[in-house]
């Protein structure tokens, strides 16, 4: 049997223009495979915590998302924080963290502390402060992160403290 070449607009894909008018960026006509070694470590940070970012504008050429790892070392906390316009979904991949933020929907505000643990998944809606703990003396917490926005937004805080409507 013999390989057919893939035309667009054909097979599983019929909702793709066909024909030499459909030029794209190289960055947005394959597949791209980030490594575990070859996560990028510039990026935006927060004191007590390391971000490694795998999809983003500037590894892949993404438009509107950016996901990578964020490692926080043994009995560690991070900086408060918020991520800005950005929402930000969290998989728990190891360790046992914890994320504080400041609920003021009940009129008084209350510090909460959702504990996690591997498996897990914590969502983080945009410009809520936070910070993210390890209480674990000797385990390392790793987490997976996916973002709304190409790039990781990282406001970092004098404090952990309820922000005004207006995201300012």
């Amino acid at each position: 049997m013999s390989e057919q070449p893939t035309v667009a607009g054909e097979g599983f894909h019929p909702h793709l223009p066909a024909g030499p008018d459909t030029a794209h960026a190289p960055l947005h006509t394959r597949l791209h495979h980030i490594r575990a070694d070859a996560l990028d470590g510039d990026t935006a940070q927060t004191g007590g915590m390391r971000r490694f970012a795998a999809i983003s504008g500037r590894t892949v050429g993404s438009e509107r998302m950016w996901m990578g790892q964020t490692h926080v070392a043994p009995a560690t906390s991070s900086s408060d924080h918020h991520h800005g316009e950005s929402e930000t979904a969290i998989y728990v991949v190891s360790g046992r963290p914890e994320f504080v933020f400041v609920d003021d929907s009940g009129g008084e505000p209350e510090e909460v502390r959702l504990r996690a643990a591997p498996g897990d998944y914590i969502f983080v809606p945009p410009y809520v402060p936070h910070r993210e703990e390890n209480p674990d003396d000797s385990e390392e917490a790793v987490v997976v992160i996916a973002r709304s926005t190409q790039e990781a937004i990282v406001v970092n805080l004098p404090g952990l403290y309820a922000l005004p409507a207006d995201g300012s």
